[in-house]
């Protein structure tokens, strides 16, 4: 694994209300077993910004990227990747496991793009943890006059989760039109903070 993360660290920040896994029955026998595939089972992610896909309520299992697009309109997508397990969505794109190589892959039915977005799901629960931790916890000052430093501020925040992960996965945020620069770019322009967090009711009073 590139991160160290543990379920411990993810419920100490979170709670265990707040993390989402995936049991080892919704994977294709031979993806269940891989590293990947263990993280989420054990691990998990919490929720708010990436959502874990359920399980067909039918036969208990994950969807495959050949039953949510259609794979042919995808000129980069890899010859078997049709058969990827389908673990959750962010933004508008479909995130699947490659149980070979361990990467995961954004597929965005809308542009007919796919994108190596991690190199390992130890990489996708990191950010994930960063950027839904920052969601959690960044206090606007509420005050008009200092609204410019606030978001200077909250862009710097952002800005260190880009470099710091780059620094061991230059995939997630490898150019601007990741769907994790995008939803950087979101929270830096405060777009994403909801319910009861200090940064949404500083922001919406």
């Amino acid at each position: 694994m590139l991160f160290d993360v543990t379920r411990g660290e993810l419920g100490d920040i979170f709670g265990e209300d707040r993390l989402a896994t995936l049991p080892a029955t919704a994977f294709p026998p031979s993806t269940a077993d891989t590293e990947g595939a263990r993280l989420l089972q054990t691990v998990g992610v919490p929720t708010g910004t990436l959502w874990l896909r359920r399980p067909d309520e039918d036969d208990g299992l994950l969807p495959l990227v050949q039953d949510v697009v259609h794979v042919g309109d995808f000129a980069d997508a890899a010859e078997y990747a049709g058969d990827w397990p389908v673990i959750g969505w962010l933004l508008n794109a479909h995130l699947a496991l490659d149980p070979v190589s361990g990467e995961v892959h954004a597929f965005d039915p809308d542009e007919e793009t796919v994108q190596e977005l991690h190199t390992d799901v130890s990489s996708l629960v990191q950010v994930t943890l960063r950027f839904q931790r920052l969601l959690d916890e960044f206090t606007f000052s509420g005050d008009d006059g200092d609204e410019e430093a606030d978001f200077e501020r909250l862009e710097r925040e952002v800005e260190r989760v880009r470099q710091e992960t780059s620094c061991i996965d230059p995939l997630p945020f490898q150019d601007d039109e990741t769907v994790w620069s995008v939803v950087g770019e979101e929270i830096a322009a405060g777009q994403r903070f909801k319910g009861n967090s200090p940064g949404a009711r500083s922001l919406h009073g």
